[in-house]
């Protein structure tokens, strides 16, 4: 029973909670006052789009060229490693003919 009355008042205040409307209040507009300046806003908000544009190629140029650095590396990482394998399959070979040899 006491779970029936507080699930009640519960959906009570829930529905009483839902049902209020705030109105909000409407600033009065004077006519006579001069319309505001939007232009400058929109200047704005353009310089700040072009600064954004530059700064995105900026980066777009300096991921490339790092790209670009990476390939470079891993290129000669493998040359390098090649070197090194074929040293060690040379001496593969030799040991195992000298192995032959006995």
């Amino acid at each position: 029973m006491t779970r029936s009355l507080l699930i009640a008042a519960l959906m009570a205040m829930t529905l009483a909670a839902c049902s209020k409307k705030e109105e909000t209040p409407t600033p009065a507009v004077d006519a006579s006052a001069p319309a505001p300046d939007m232009t400058a806003p929109a200047t704005d908000a353009s310089n700040a789009v072009t600064a954004v544009t530059e700064d995105a190629k900026i980066a777009a140029d300096k991921a490339a060229e790092a790209a670009g650095h990476a390939v470079d590396a891993t290129k000669d990482a493998a040359k390098d490693t090649a070197a090194v394998v074929e040293g060690a399959a040379k001496g593969a070979v030799a040991g195992a003919k000298d192995a032959m040899k006995k």
